[in-house]
């Protein structure tokens, strides 16, 4: 079996910290994304958790893309927020972003160790 790693160098985080990830790894049809969070060019995005989610999940769908994925091949989405709050927002994105065939979903609450609303990270799968 091969295993291929999408960005294995690492990204950029917040305050040029290197990331020493791959973005995501895929095997056998299956592709792993990274939780991302709502960041661009290194640096959290502001906003509400509407706007942080539609970016969170866009960055998945950006490396989804890079991997040769679309949304139609997602499997399971994992998603962390940091307030119960937010949970009827985030549904709202994700309905949007995934439409009327969407994945299974793990959500949860808890702190993340970057200062943001949402992380998301999902498993696609294409034969």
């Amino acid at each position: 079996m091969e295993i291929k790693r999408y960005g294995s160098e690492g990204g950029t985080g917040t305050g040029g910290q290197h990331l020493p990830f791959s973005k995501a790894t895929e095997a056998n049809g299956w592709l792993y994304v990274s939780g991302q969070v709502p960041m661009k060019d290194g640096e959290i995005v502001e906003g509400g958790i509407i706007d942080q989610s539609v970016l969170a999940i866009d960055n998945c769908l950006n490396i989804m893309k890079e991997a040769g994925y679309g949304p139609q091949d997602v499997v399971h989405v994992t998603v962390i927020l940091t307030d119960a709050r937010y949970f009827q927002s985030f549904n709202k994105v994700f309905k949007e972003k995934f439409g009327a065939n969407p994945p299974a979903r793990i959500l949860s609450v808890a702190d993340l160790v970057v200062d943001c609303k949402v992380e998301v990270g999902l498993v696609c799968y294409k034969s």
